[in-house]
């Protein structure tokens, strides 16, 4: 595989799902290509659609902000990405065919970022990462292996938005574990069976 400029170049012209056809452009993930902590989302919405960089609306401002507050990062210390790469209509989820187009992009982006630590926003990049049928709820508040690294599931910061400070307050503390853990580097404890 060649390098994540390589992938973005092909997931710029992808059209293997009915996804495409409505994209205003592909919104393929941004920040360091080096990062030890990557964030994944569900998929763009109206707004990261139009500028074409994953979370710059209303919940991307929140989780700048608790992630500066909490890490002491910007965007330009951690990468961010989505499950899908063109907004699905209406904001509905992913269908799994669409989800399945969009697979090899999201895991080579995983690939050549290589994060330590990988904290997934929501439900539906929680179950797609985890291959759980748990939502967010039963998920956080733990640390995950997955191929070699730690998943740490959080809410999404649209559910923050809507859910007030205890939404909040529990993202803040699923920062912290993600801190946590890549400070502690890696650990077989918490493995996820199978």
């Amino acid at each position: 595989m060649g390098s994540i400029e390589t992938l973005r170049a092909e997931a710029l012209s992808c059209a293997k799902c009915r996804l495409s056809e409505g994209r205003t452009q592909v919104v393929f993930g941004v920040g360091n290509p080096d990062a030890a902590l990557m964030f994944v989302g569900e998929g763009p919405g109206r707004q990261e659609d139009l500028v074409g960089e994953p979370f710059v609306g209303r919940s991307g401002a929140l989780l700048d902000r608790l992630v500066s507050e909490e890490l002491g990062l910007d965007r330009s210390s951690f990468y961010i990405a989505n499950v899908v790469k063109c907004r699905p209509p209406a904001n509905r989820d992913p269908l799994p065919d669409e989800v399945e187009a969009c697979r090899p992009f999201l895991w080579g982006q995983i690939k050549h970022v290589s994060p330590a630590v990988l904290v997934t926003l929501g439900n539906f990049a929680t179950r797609a990462m985890l291959n759980r049928e748990e939502g967010v709820t039963k998920l956080r508040g733990a640390r995950y292996r997955v191929d070699g690294r730690w998943v740490v599931p959080t809410f999404h910061p649209a559910a923050a938005l809507r859910g007030g400070g205890d939404v909040v307050a529990a993202m803040r503390a699923d920062l912290v574990r993600a801190w946590t853990s890549l400070e502690q580097g890696p650990s077989e404890a918490e493995s996820i069976p199978g």
